[in-house]
């Protein structure tokens, strides 16, 4: 049976060049980089080589990457961090419907604690205005946390515009850049940003290892005390492995991005095509073209259930997903498309497919041959089917 990975938005497979580098500095250099001897600083010159690397895909400076366990610590020390040395300021803060759970579960936790929160709705399509986020300014905001690109619907922020208001009006800007790292070229200093959250095991590097750009003059309150790495802004010893081999991602995906996304385009825009001209009633989430993600591809099916959608492609080899895995677990539908405007029940039947590197002709002509039978034998067990029909 063929085995087809389509769910590169939840995680991607190590680059083999990034795993050669990473065993290096678990069998051979295995120093603690805050260690003087020369096991030490042979290790703490990989991390500031990393550091540079990170650096160099986002046009920041090395001295403002802060290196965390991933994406969801960075997200909670950006918002946290800002909120909590801002606090005499003000305590609004604005963010919008469609953010990762890291983001929007830590508004959440500060709504409980003495801050005022602005969550901002989104379009059918998915994407924020700009005007929205400027009638929701306050003379007391003191944060805004928006997306670059998000997971579900690929819909891809006008962040530029939002961080240019927000430093106007001297409010700190964060963006959640998880899922645009590697595929979208990112400036920190275009796109007007202060705090940046990116994440090394969604291009192609390992889990367990991400960062957070903080703009030179930007401070906040460190989540974790007990050393001084990171500048004190991330106590801990440092996972030098995974930081070694997220430098090497990064490098990697400098080098491939512009190429890479001229291949994905054409896979995601033949896969869409093919599921629109092969199966009825499908809607596509989020919108088509520029604005989307290279890689995403997110539809509902009318009157099909989406785990059991999942289930059976997973029986013929095909790996996808209903949205977040961070959220896999869960029974309710989507909050990204019911903030779109998707009703529960056409929520349900949503289905994301998220192309990489590997990916090929092949296999999508493979998941246009399977993907209408699956869904015909689905809709033939639904009495809603038949009563549409």
């Amino acid at each position: 049976m063929k085995r087809i990975y389509l769910d590169h938005s939840a995680t991607t497979p190590v680059d083999p060049q990034v795993a050669e580098l990473m065993m290096v500095y678990f069998t051979e250099y295995y120093g603690n980089p805050s260690s003087v001897h020369s096991f030490g600083r042979q290790v703490h010159k990989a991390i500031d080589e990393a550091r540079e690397k990170v650096a160099s895909l986002i046009g920041a400076n090395p001295s403002e990457i802060t290196f965390t366990s991933g994406g969801t610590e960075a997200d909670n020390l950006a918002i946290q961090g800002a909120a909590r040395i801002r606090a005499k300021k003000g305590t609004h803060l604005i963010t919008s419907a469609i953010e990762h759970h890291a983001v929007l579960d830590t508004f959440k936790y500060l709504a409980k604690n003495g801050y005022e929160i602005t969550i901002v709705p989104v379009d059918e399509e998915g994407l924020v205005s700009v005007q929205d986020i400027e009638k929701a300014i306050r003379p007391d905001t003191i944060l805004i946390s928006i997306m670059h690109a998000n997971n579900e619907v690929g819909s891809i922020q006008p962040v530029a515009e939002i961080g240019r208001i927000a430093r106007e009006k001297g409010i700190l800007f964060h963006v959640d850049a998880v899922q645009s790292l590697g595929k979208l070229p990112i400036d920190v200093n275009q796109m007007n940003v202060d705090l940046l959250t990116i994440s090394s095991h969604k291009i192609y590097g390992p889990k367990g290892v991400g960062a957070l750009y903080i703009r030179k003059g930007v401070r906040i309150s460190p989540l974790v005390f007990g050393g001084s790495q990171e500048r004190k802004v991330r106590s801990g010893t440092e996972n030098a492995p995974g930081i070694i081999g997220f430098g090497k991602a990064c490098e990697l995906a400098g080098q491939r991005m512009a190429d890479e996304n001229i291949e994905l385009v054409r896979l995601r825009d033949k896969l869409f095509d093919g599921i629109l001209a092969s199966i009825d009633r499908v809607k596509v989430n989020g919108p088509r073209g520029a604005k989307r993600l290279p890689n995403n591809v997110n539809i509902s099916i009318n009157f099909i259930e989406g785990e059991s959608l999942l289930l059976s492609l997973d029986l013929v080899g095909i790996a996808g997903s209903s949205g977040s895995a961070c959220t896999s677990g869960s029974l309710d539908p989507s909050h990204v498309l019911l903030a779109m405007g998707l009703s529960h029940e056409v929520a349900h039947g949503s289905l994301r497919l998220s192309l990489g590197r590997q990916n090929t002709d092949e296999e999508i002509d493979y998941v246009l041959q399977e993907l209408p039978k699956i869904v015909q034998r689905l809709r033939e067990m639904s009495p809603l089917y038949h009563k549409a029909i």
